[in-house]
This record gives structure tokens, C-alpha cells and sequence, in this order.
């Protein structure tokens, strides 16, 4: 590991010092990806120089132990040194932990009223304005693909894109079934109802990332509309694209342009298909070992929120929350830290047993 790590340390330098030369500015592309790599270098560099000087720290704190007057204080600090080296390895194993590779990607969510009717209609409402707000937090571009919209401002169903760096390793953990239980604002009687909407956050994929053979694919055109039918475009702008070998069908209607639907509908497909044979890829090799927060938990119902009580509960972690209201206002990094550490831990825990 000790070589591992001086080898990233020297990859950094050398980012920094080709970075500050000024000799890549003619070439944006070139910056970006020098610059990227250096952010991702970054944290596990930060730690392993602390853990540089900790460890010196410790050595000096050691010869100074048998000094009449600071043996006292080396004490106190050798033993400090010593857990901040403990915490700093740990630290360290995690970020030398096998990343993601869609973890830096942009994400495209899909948010479906499941059960309950009107009230899961406006409950998928609220968790897109959930995500809304915390891709605004988070300085992030959303773009709405698709929407089907209900007469009371629900949402039976929409797709949408999240533009930011880190979106994917922030936002994965956030597909499975959601629960609400609160009293819709359709009941007259004032009892609490439970319904659901799933949500589907898949990374973006280029093309270079997942081929599409054009003769399985089958375009239709048609008029996109609003709830109610309004909106009703004059051309049939709005794209569907069906994958045959697999009967995946993907719409798109939200720019004006056919070519523009189409392509967003393109990249929509090839998204999901890829998501789908990563699925199924896991599926053989972590069929006996699976995270308790990774994508087998998409099916199950993953998280809570209670209205009446102010309160979330994240099922996969145990995570209870009394400030519902903080969460739906975009308040999920507690929720997401929770969840990314569980998911580190439970990865260090086999890579160590394996």
C-alpha cells in the first residue's frame, strides 16, 4: 500500500506543477481531464500527507518520552499520534477502495406514482421538487426530459437530468420504492394514507460508453400535450423510441425540435440499457454478497417519510430523522453521507474478507 500510495503522491505533484506551468491552456479538453484527475487524486493524497506527519509526529513524541521535563507531554502526544494513525489508515483504505465508474457521471432520474392513486401522483411531485431543490443547493443543472402530469399538479411520471459534478456518486443510493404516509390533500376526513412512487437514477452514458445497433431501434413521432391535453404542440415533435430486442421504450417531448427529442431520447435509451447490463452483470458476480444499499434493494421499499411525525426513516441504513420538513426542502446530505458510509464499510469489509 506504501507504494501504492507515494506513486498517487508523485502522479499529484506532477498534476500540480503541469497544471501551474500554463502549458495546457491552449487546450481546454486537456485541462478539464488533467483537472478532473487531480480532484479525484486529491483526498486520498490530503490523508496520506497527514498520515506522513502523524507518523513523524509519533517518532519524535517516542525520543522525547524519557526527557525529565516533556516526557510527560511526548506521552500525551505519542498516544495521540498513534489514534490519529489509526483513523487516517482506515480513512485511507476506504478512498483506495475500488471507485465507481459512473460516480463523476451526470444522472438521468425517472420518479413513477406507484400506489395510491392521486395522492402517489402528488407525493412523486413533491420528491421531484425534493430533488429539485437539492441539485439547486448543489449547484447543479436540472432538465426536465418528460412529464406526465395529473389535473390536481401530480406527476404520474417524469424523467429528468441532473447536470453536477458528482451527481451519480451522490444520488444512487436514491432508487428504490419511497413510502409516504400523510393525509392527502384529496381526503376529507382527515385519515392518513400510505402510498408509494419508485424512483430510478441511472448515469448519464455517452456513446463511446454503450453502442446501440440502429436497426433495433423503431422511432415514432406525436404531439406532446400537458395535463388536460394542454399545450398541444402543432407538430409532432415528441419522440418514442422502442428497443426491440428488449421492447425498452423511451419518450422525450420536452424541447421543440424533433432532432433535439430524439436525441435526448437516444441518450435516455442507451442509459438505460447500460444500467440494465451492469444490473445483470452484479447480479452474477454478488449474487451470494450484496451490499445492503446497492441496486439489488430497488425492488423494496428503501425509505419512509411520515408526515404526521415529522419524521424519515432510511429502512437500509436505520436512519431515523425528525425534520421531514428540512428533507423535502432538499436537506439529504445527512440521508446520503449515512448511506455512502455504510455502502464504504460494507465494501472494506469484503474486500478485507476476500
Amino acid at each position: 500500500m506504501q507504494a501504492k500510495l507515494s506513486a498517487l503522491e508523485l502522479r499529484f505533484s506532477n498534476l500540480e506543477a503541469q497544471l501551474g506551468a500554463g502549458e495546457t491552456y491552449g487546450d481546454p479538453a486537456l485541462v478539464a481531464k488533467l483537472n478532473k484527475e487531480q480532484r479525484e487524486l486529491e483526498p486520498v493524497v490530503t490523508a496520506y500527507r497527514q498520515y506522513l506527519r502523524r507518523r513523524q509526529d509519533l517518532a519524535d513524541a517516542e525520543a522525547l518520552m524519557g526527557d525529565a521535563e516533556l516526557g510527560e507531554m511526548a506521552k500525551e502526544e505519542f498516544q495521540q499520534a498513534k489514534e490519529d494513525l489509526t483513523r487516517l489508515e482506515e480513512k485511507i483504505r476506504i478512498l483506495l477502495l475500488p471507485r465507481d465508474p459512473n460516480d463523476g457521471k451526470n444522472v438521468i432520474v425517472e420518479i413513477r406514482a406507484g400506489v395510491g392513486g392521486e395522492e402517489a401522483a402528488l407525493f412523486a411531485h413533491s420528491l421531484f421538487r425534493m430533488y429539485s431543490m437539492y441539485a439547486d443547493a448543489r449547484r447543479w443543472k436540472v432538465e426536465v426530459d418528460s412529464v406526465s402530469e395529473t389535473e390536481l399538479g401530480g406527476i404520474k411520471e417524469i424523467c429528468f437530468t441532473m447536470e453536477g459534478d458528482g451527481a451519480y456518486s451522490r444520488l444512487k443510493f436514491e432508487s428504490g420504492v419511497h413510502r409516504v404516509q400523510r393525509v392527502p390533500e384529496t381526503e376529507s376526513g382527515g385519515r392518513i394514507h400510505t402510498s408509494t412512487a419508485t424512483v430510478a437514477v441511472l448515469p448519464e452514458v455517452d456513446e463511446v460508453d454503450f453502442e446501440l445497433n440502429p436497426a433495433d431501434i423503431e422511432m415514432q413521432v406525436f404531439r406532446s400535450s400537458g395535463a388536460g391535453g394542454q399545450h398541444v404542440n402543432k407538430t409532432s415533435s415528441a419522440v418514442r423510441l422502442i428497443h426491440k430486442p428488449t421492447g425498452t421504450v423511451v419518450e422525450c417531448q420536452q424541447e421543440r425540435s424533433q432532432f433535439q427529442n430524439r436525441d435526448k431520447a437516444m441518450q435516455l435509451l442507451r442509459s438505460r440499457l447500460y444500467e440494465e447490463k451492469v444490473r445483470e452483470q452484479e447480479q452474477e458476480v454478488t449474487d451470494q454478497r450484496r451490499s445492503q444499499v446497492g441496486t439489488g434493494m430497488r425492488n423494496e421499499r428503501i425509505r419512509t417519510y411520515n408526515f404526521p411525525q415529522g419524521r424519515l426513516t432510511d429502512h437500509r441504513i436505520g436512519l431515523t430523522l425528525y425534520k421531514l420538513e428540512h428533507v423535502m426542502d432538499g436537506g439529504l446530505d445527512e440521508i446520503i453521507d449515512g448511506l455512502i458510509t455504510a455502502d464504504q464499510a460494507e465494501r472494506l469489509k469484503n474486500s478485507q474478507d476476500t
